[in-house]
């Protein structure tokens, strides 16, 4: 399978897009500047030659400019079944909302299976479009983020806004069985 690998500029740093002619594959945060990654600008990004890629950096650039807040990107990424489930389960979690945990583990049918749901949530390769920042430590806090807890708090703060620029609470889900 041949992968076309792109970088987007966002406001809290820049992401390497990994797409397939069939599904995006990985968003990852990446320093530019550590890796020495050369940053493919908008007149570069035309020549691609998946129309997935455009796509993704379209919806990604909507995100970040408060006019979308679903996606719609066909997406694969490698894991076990269970990691499959849990990321499927993130999908879930709507915009401007957060979860735990333990309710995360709730709702796969294992409550006492935490610390695997947040192994397998630390796996996930696609974020923001498979929400892994939505899912928070017990009483709210912040836990654990790939692309960093101040990218994660940035995020929440993001969808917590409302698209007339008032300020709205992120609003904590929490399932009791």
């Amino acid at each position: 399978m041949s992968i076309e690998q792109t970088y987007f500029n966002s406001p809290i740093g820049t992401i390497e897009i990994k797409v397939s002619t069939q599904s995006v594959c990985s968003i990852l945060f990446t320093d530019t500047e550590k890796k020495n990654i050369p940053i493919i600008e908008n007149i570069t990004l035309q020549e691609s030659l998946y129309p997935l890629t455009k796509i993704c950096h379209h919806q990604l650039a909507e995100y970040f400019n408060r006019e979308r807040t679903v996606f719609e990107l066909p997406v694969e990424q490698a894991g076990t079944a269970f990691q499959q489930k849990i990321w499927s389960e993130l999908t879930k979690i709507p915009f401007g909302k957060t979860i735990n945990y333990l309710t995360l583990s709730q709702r796969i049918g294992n409550s006492k299976a935490i610390r695997a749901v947040g192994a397998a949530n630390g796996k996930n390769a696609i974020c923001i479009v498979i929400p892994c920042h939505r899912v928070m430590g017990s009483n709210g806090e912040l836990k654990g983020y790939n692309g960093d807890q101040w990218r994660k708090k940035w995020l929440l703060e993001h969808e917590g806004k409302s698209t007339n620029g008032i300020q709205t609470p992120i609003e904590f889900i929490e399932e009791h069985n």
